[in-house]
């Protein structure tokens, strides 16, 4: 069986698929995607999430599909205490160099969401930025994001806009595959309070992979109880 628990940071490097719990398909994708780039992403913070958090008081927040770790090392910075999940290992080695140079200290899962067995209803913030969390039949993916939110905490949810559905490229990769900010709204029910859910024009990093969209989705909501 894997072992799940969340991992300290620099140490667990390099991550190897004896710890990884999820789809090795999956896995393999995004590591072939990461090793493909020296830098896949620009290396600053999602704008979004930046914006979001800013009246945040920082707490435990889990960054789902954290890529190369910018937002875990911005949380980080911020105070948070971060627990940051990714399916590519390529990823994950860059993500916890990042943290290591800067001096921070993340928690590092290596799996999928539904998969990594993550403590429930634990963290102030989930946070899930563009194709971060691959969708499932049953919508596993999206109740396990919904379920790892404590009461009073936070769900964010960006991705970009029009994007939701299927892209005519003829590629591999199609982010209409990845859970879309209004398939997690259709599961809130009373238990969740929308603070905001609309489109918004991007603050775009220079540089990185998807830095040619201009807007976002954006949901924010926060759990009652």
């Amino acid at each position: 069986m894997a072992d799940n628990t969340p991992r300290s940071p620099a140490s667990d490097t390099p991550f190897s698929s004896d710890g990884y719990a999820g789809d090795p398909a999956v896995r393999a994708e995004w590591d072939k995607r990461y090793a493909d780039r020296r830098q896949l992403w620009s290396g600053r913070p999602n704008g979004a999430l930046v914006a979001e958090v800013a009246s945040l008081a920082p707490g435990r927040v889990l960054d789902v599909g954290c890529g190369e770790g910018a937002d875990a090392v911005w949380l980080a910075r911020h105070g948070w205490d971060v627990t940051a999940l990714e399916v590519s290992g390529v990823a994950l080695e860059r993500a916890a160099g990042h943290a290591r140079d800067a001096g921070l200290t993340v928690r590092w899962v290596h799996g999928a969401l539904a998969e990594a067995a993550l403590p429930s209803a634990s963290f102030d913030l989930v946070s899930a930025q563009y194709p971060a969390l691959l969708r499932t039949p049953d919508a596993a993916a999206e109740r396990a994001l919904l379920a790892a939110v404590a009461p009073g905490g936070v769900l964010l949810l960006v991705h970009h806009a029009g994007m939701d559905t299927p892209q005519a490229d003829n590629s591999e990769f199609d982010p209409a595959d990845y859970v879309w900010p209004s398939m997690v709204a259709a599961l809130l029910d009373d238990d969740w309070k929308v603070e905001v859910d609309e489109q918004r024009p991007r603050t775009a990093p220079d540089g990185g992979a998807g830095a040619h969209h201009t807007d976002d989705v954006v949901l924010r909501a926060r759990r009652l109880r």
